[in-house]
């Protein structure tokens, strides 16, 4: 008898029995008849249009029964499962769900298209998101501290005073030890130069003097000495320059904007209670969600 109960085939036989004595508890009595499933035109049209873009020419008549007679599957497992509840407490499901009700409204900010007033505001109001940022233009001949031990500060002293006697053109390729990286960057942007070198190294290559060997610079690697040739600065720029960029932005904040104002709607229809000692209390959820 136990080794009975063990059996895949008898668990799956209940589960089965389950599913049906559950729809059947469920269904409506008194239903008069089958429930209709309509393959509509526009649905035939949609599979076939799927498809085609999927295999890049249109199903034959075989296929296209075999997909429609799917598409009839489909719903009736569809609804089959709706009946029985199987949608109920299923995670994946619910966050699904939400998806979809949080794409209404980003199809109702989708159709609003911004004024060049709406993106001049954002630009205003967000100047630090499209500020371009500062570019360097630099050579550096690296030590490695693993070679140089104790006498790393001081071979760096003798290397900046010997690449400074050569000037702005020294030969630096036999210089130094061997670096992944390149020896010399042109308008580099800081953001790049952190990470490859670490923010405090791009944030030191800001304050050097311009045309002169300066060092030792620390980085994650190790010690440099640095030749800055160039460096602009950032700036804000105008609407003109970046308005693709402030567009996109802006009709990200409007997504956001109404998906919230849409889900304030909703809350008000319910009344949050939140279960458990040293939880928040409902009108604080509330509160904290309507703000």
């Amino acid at each position: 008898m136990k080794r009975l109960l063990r059996e895949p085939l008898l668990h799956f036989l209940l589960l089965g029995a389950g599913l049906f004595v559950a729809y059947d508890l469920m269904s409506t009595p008194g239903s008069d008849g089958p429930a209709k499933i309509v393959v509509t035109q526009g649905q035939v049209e949609h599979i076939v249009s799927s498809f085609t873009n999927a295999w890049r020419r249109p199903p034959t008549s075989e296929e296209l029964a075999g997909l429609i007679r799917d598409h009839v599957r489909e719903e009736v497992y569809y609804r089959e499962a709706m009946a029985i509840g199987l949608d109920k407490d299923d995670t994946v499901i619910r966050r699904r769900l939400r998806q979809k009700m949080e794409f209404i409204t980003d199809d109702i900010a989708a159709m609003v298209e911004p004024t060049d007033a709406d993106l001049g505001a954002y630009l205003t109001a967000h100047p630090e998101m499209f500020r371009s940022q500062r570019l360097f233009t630099f050579s550096h001949v690296y030590l490695n501290p693993e070679r140089h031990g104790t006498n790393l500060a001081h071979d760096a002293a003798q290397l900046r005073d010997q690449l400074n006697r050569a000037g702005g053109k020294a030969d630096i390729t036999a210089l130094g030890d061997s670096f992944l990286l390149e020896r010399t960057f042109t308008a580099a942007p800081g953001s790049e130069i952190a990470q490859q070198f670490g923010e405090e190294f791009a944030a030191t290559l800001g304050e050097l003097p311009l045309g002169e060997w300066q060092g030792p610079v620390d980085s994650g690697y190790g010690a440099h000495v640095v030749f800055v040739r160039q460096h602009t600065e950032g700036r804000a720029p105008d609407l003109s320059e970046v308005r693709d960029a402030v567009a996109r932005e802006w009709g990200n904040a409007r997504r956001l904007e109404e998906n919230e104002k849409y889900y304030r709607e909703l809350l008000k229809r319910y009344t949050v209670t939140v279960e458990g000692p040293g939880l928040l209390e409902a009108s604080e959820v509330a509160a904290n969600d309507s703000k």
